[in-house]
């Protein structure tokens, strides 16, 4: 079960996203996505990691019907 945000951090992030530049929010959003990029690696199994892999190659190697 995915856990719940939190309504008030959520409206302090808008608020806040709102007064910075966008060079400031673009860094802040990469760096945001590198830390949750991290756990959610963290957080599969070998088993898991492997299917992900798999099809991401099927996809990029894989043959392409034309």
């Amino acid at each position: 079960m995915a856990k719940r945000k939190n309504a008030a951090a959520v409206a302090l992030a808008k608020r806040r996203a709102q007064v910075m530049t966008p060079e400031a929010r673009s860094a802040s959003a990469r760096t945001a996505g590198l830390v949750g990029g991290r756990a959610r690696a963290k957080k599969l199994t070998p088993a898991q990691r492997k299917a992900i892999a798999k099809a991401a190659a099927a996809a990029r190697w894989g043959k392409k019907e034309r």
